[in-house]
């Protein structure tokens, strides 16, 4: 999908959820004492940018108590049972509410409605051969790996399916994509 239209898509987009968006900075900030939450990711081709979301997160510093907590944060990059997100937190994930502030980054050209999902310097040795494949189109809000099973997958076929998408890509499989991506967020299914 063009550049342009995405960037127009994506503002047409945030003036619509504006009442929205300002409802749920304002649970943030109740439950978090903070609306949103930024961080560095790694985009287009390797280009570092700063990508905004709602903040769903008490503390930023993750302690892993358990062998199974080590286990499954090797595994997925996540834990099911996070114990930094907050109660409105695990709602606005449930329903990817959090990601909404990165309409704006694909206002600001860094980021496009479907790719591969943006990832910190510290994954990017994950992705090994791969990171220059993956890297070489714009990372996006929605991808193939979050309709594909979302946080339920590993890193190793997370990967995998980055690697396919962009190998082929179209305008139908974006397409596709968005479909499959409002049902998996209506049915909240893999997130957390």
């Amino acid at each position: 999908m063009n550049c342009t239209l995405q960037r127009f898509l994506a503002a047409a987009m945030l003036i619509l959820v504006f009442p929205l968006l300002l409802l749920i900075a304002l649970g943030c900030w109740i439950s978090c004492g903070v609306a949103l939450y930024s961080c560095t990711r790694i985009g287009y081709r390797k280009k570092h940018f700063t990508l905004y979301k709602f903040k769903t997160m008490q503390g930023d510093k993750l302690i892993l108590e358990t062998a199974e907590q080590q286990r499954e944060w090797k595994l997925f990059g996540k834990l099911r049972k996070d114990p930094r997100v907050t109660g409105f937190g695990v709602l606005l994930r449930r329903f990817s509410l959090d990601e909404l502030p990165q309409l704006w980054n694909v206002v600001l050209g860094d980021m496009a409605l479907v790719g591969p999902r943006p990832i910190i310097d510290a994954e990017d040795a994950i992705y090994g051969r791969y990171s220059d494949r993956i890297h070489s189109v714009m990372p996006g809000i929605t991808g193939l790996w979050q309709v594909s099973g979302r946080n339920t997958l590993t890193y190793r076929r997370r990967i995998v399916i980055n690697n396919y998408y962009v190998r082929n890509r179209s305008l139908r499989l974006d397409l596709w994509i968005i479909w499959r991506t409002v049902w998996a967020v209506i049915g909240g299914r893999g997130a957390f």
